[in-house]
């Protein structure tokens, strides 16, 4: 097994050949005794040809279907730069004996953050005072008509409390509010510290006046928030969505908005992703929108690209990964999984 080649989704670049994240240091893979690393094609979908012989993939967004997995089977370990893989086909993994690692730590308090800006921007309507502001005399005569919400008192509600959820109403916590979730895997330890009440899924869209969505993308989440669910909610209730786009039926979204069904929304992601320029949501005042970044910042970028290069240099010494969390936990007891753990140890030993 010669030498140990690490190949990078081609997205992590521009179709100028520039790095995506202009503060992503690569020198740490460079200073890695042993790896060679290489950006794959700007292709959707990662082709299995170009990640033959291959051991590891840094994986942003491009789509690791089943057919991307090479015949070779030296693929160990693929290294997502965020928590969402829906990108990524779990069986395949399993098939191939290839561990999936997303990076927690690095997505928490950004994306928690995130959901706080959305919330303090939709209550206080922060765009709507920008854009009346700019208009000199005439925009600030109408000031009293946009004024805002406090939270005191009011109900945060949270689709999902793991790792992001918990963190937002970590940091909630100044603004005196009262807490509501939905987790039918929530641990209920955690809930209790954070002063969190467990609810059923109606009374979590009935009781919140801001409700976030902090849920992964999977069958049974896909358009789990939907009419009927929307329908639920006080027309004074804002719904604010950081995790996947397709969580939530976008057309009957854009319905309730655009009827004053729930005073507004803010939306780090869309289905699809980019919307089209004439998608009717994009019409609409009542939302604030970010182009699936929002949490994109220094930190983040750094935090988790640690967390990756530390894995793969793990794996590259026959170890498994001890950051970042494993999706298919299962592998670390896969015979070929720990066959090519073995080979890279043998190697690391030399």
């Amino acid at each position: 097994m010669p030498g140990f080649r690490l190949a990078i989704s081609g997205d992590y670049k521009t179709e100028q050949g520039e790095l995506y994240f202009k503060e992503l240091d690569l020198r740490p893979l460079d200073a890695i005794a042993g790896l060679s690393y290489g950006f794959l094609p700007r292709t959707p979908v990662i082709d299995a040809k170009d990640l033959a012989g291959h051991d590891a993939v840094m994986l942003l967004g491009h789509r690791m279907a089943r057919s991307s997995f090479p015949g070779d089977d030296r693929l160990t370990l693929i290294a997502r730069f965020g928590v969402g893989y829906d990108n990524v086909d779990v069986d395949a993994c399993n098939e191939h004996a290839v561990a999936l690692l997303i990076t927690p730590d690095g997505v928490r308090r950004p994306v928690a953050v995130a959901v706080i800006t959305m919330m303090l921007a939709l209550t206080t309507k922060l765009m709507v005072k920008d854009r009346i502001t700019r208009e000199g005399p005439a925009g600030w005569a109408r000031k009293t008509a946009y004024n805002g919400v406090g939270l005191v008192g009011r109900t945060l509600g949270s689709l999902g409390i793991g790792n992001i959820g918990a963190e937002v109403f970590r940091m909630a916590k100044p603004f005196e509010m009262r807490y509501i979730a939905f987790d039918p895997y929530a641990d209920k330890t955690v809930a209790s510290a954070l002063g969190i009440r467990l609810v059923d899924l109606e009374t979590l869209f009935r009781e919140s006046d801001i409700l976030s969505v902090s849920c992964p993308l999977t069958p049974e989440t896909r358009h789990l928030v939907n009419a009927e669910r929307l329908a639920l909610m006080k027309p004074t209730a804002y719904l604010i969505n950081t995790a996947r786009g397709p969580v939530c039926e976008q057309k009957a979204l854009t319905r309730a908005l655009a009827e004053g069904r729930i005073a507004g929304a803010g939306l780090d992601v869309l289905d699809p992703e980019p919307p089209s320029a004439d998608d009717p949501i994009l019409k609409l005042d009542s939302v604030v929108f970010a182009p699936h970044a929002l949490c994109w910042t220094d930190q983040f970028i750094n935090t988790t690209a640690a967390v990756n290069y530390r894995a793969i240099r793990e794996v590259m010494a026959g170890q498994v990964p001890g950051v970042g969390k494993l999706v298919n936990p299962g592998i670390v007891d896969n015979p070929s999984w720990k066959q090519k753990l073995a080979a890279y140890a043998r190697i690391a030993k030399r």
